[in-house]
């Protein structure tokens, strides 16, 4: 297993990287490599098969992009090619991943004259189709289920694969995936013809048998420095009642330093809620669940990295993958059901050097959750109650609502949680 304790600065002049590659990462102002990219660039580039463990934010897309990228320009295809036939694969689980995947592709591959296509669901399929059939595709980034569809509807080839990433595998398992991704991997070259490198938050027994499967003796590394919590996040956790919850959440969102907010909430109903709600009070939020489209998901996402809305009310979709680095505070309306989720929700916070701030509510419905967090991070959580200035009734609305869907019952012209004014009698 390689390992590094994180405090190495390694440059990416140490690598032997192709110019205009190497022009596109000194224009994205990268330097210095991650840990995760160091350890794993000296087996990639030399065409290792590696499993690594890493989290989001880590660095792990630069790492196997610039794989591809310099593996492509190093031996380039001078015979005619055939369309929909692409040289390298990207598999990720949620479409959110997919698509900053390839935006960060298009971003590297500047100058290089390399083609990305991007294969989701929730998107037009025949959008898609003509993206392959514009020109040679080079690289595919997509999710397992719409992938698979192109494959069967015989849209896309795989059997000129070198190069299969499975990008955060253990959430493909977790997501019910592992039927479409075998199928999927059945349709490349056999491993020993590609390179197979898989990422993966944990090393479970399930990933490793995988890895054992699907890549030619995969070498092992992991940021022995990683720690499933950043010590960049300060995390915090009020007991509150559910009457209070909302209150609290409000009067949090309106304090000066919570200049940019991700609100988790565990369902799609609580999420519409809570970011109506906010809006109603004058909070300019936006929503990402299941539930929205796709495209609307994306001009969710930019408003929200644009600084256009400061709050975002989100199911765990948006729990991993997300490069926003300026995230101030990650709140936990609910706790999640699942351990994992809370490592992956505070991990959007406290990135590329800032300090985040985590807070989660514990009331009396969720709060035999807490045990196995604090099992899964390794340590206690400070567990107090809310200051009294927090607990202030939150105002009545000022705006009508907008994310509630139509014919819901909107009588109630205050959120449920916050107290009523005293009748005169």
């Amino acid at each position: 297993m390689d390992s590094i304790d994180g405090a190495q600065s390694i440059s990416f002049d140490k690598f032997d990287l192709q110019q205009p590659l190497r022009d596109a990462i000194d224009k994205l102002g990268f330097e210095f490599c991650t840990p995760i990219q160091a350890l794993s660039l000296v087996h990639t580039l030399a065409g290792h098969d590696v499993t690594a463990r890493a989290q989001t934010g880590t660095g792990k897309t630069a790492a196997f992009l610039i794989t591809i990228i310099n593996d492509f320009l190093i031996n380039p295809i001078t015979e005619k090619r055939f369309l929909a036939e692409p040289r390298a694969l990207i598999v990720a689980p949620t479409r959110e991943l997919a698509i900053q995947i390839a935006n960060d592709s298009q971003q590297l591959t500047q100058g290089c004259d390399l083609h990305t296509v991007t294969l989701v669901g929730g998107e037009d399929y025949q959008k898609q189709n003509r993206a392959l059939a514009a020109k040679p595709v080079d690289i595919v980034v997509a999710t397992p289920g719409r992938l698979l569809d192109f494959v069967q509807n015989d849209n896309l080839y795989l059997g000129m694969i070198e190069l299969l990433v499975l990008d955060e595998a253990d959430r493909m398992l977790d997501m019910g995936f592992l039927p479409q991704v075998r199928q999927v991997v059945a349709r490349t070259p056999k491993k020993d013809c590609r390179q197979t490198l898989m990422f993966s938050a944990t090393f479970s027994p399930e990933i490793i048998e995988l890895a054992g499967r699907w890549a030619m003796d995969p070498i092992m590394v992991e940021d022995a420095s990683e720690k499933l919590a950043a010590d960049a996040v300060e995390q915090l956790v009020y007991l509150v009642t559910t009457a209070d919850k909302y209150n609290l959440l409000y009067n949090l969102i309106t304090e000066p330093e919570a200049e940019k907010v991700m609100v988790f909430s565990n369902r799609r109903d609580q999420v519409r809620k809570l970011a109506d709600n906010l809006y109603r009070n004058g909070i300019n939020c936006g929503m990402l669940s299941g539930e929205i489209p796709q495209n609307k998901r994306i001009k969710t996402l930019d408003a929200f990295k644009s600084g256009k809305i400061r709050v975002l009310v989100a199911t765990d979709v948006a729990g991993r993958g997300l490069h926003i680095n300026d995230v101030t505070h990650v709140i936990n309306y609910t706790l999640p059901e699942e351990a994992g989720d809370y490592v992956h929700r505070i991990g959007r916070t406290g990135r590329a050097g800032a300090i985040g701030t985590s807070i989660s509510f514990a009331c009396e419905e969720d709060s035999f959750l807490l045990p196995a967090i604090e099992e899964k991070l390794g340590n206690k959580l400070d567990c107090i109650h809310p200051l009294e200035h927090l607990l202030e009734r939150a105002p009545g609305y000022v705006r009508d609502s907008i994310f509630k869907p139509k014919g819901d019952n909107q009588r109630s012209s205050r959120p449920r949680g916050t107290r009523r004014p005293a009748r005169n009698r």
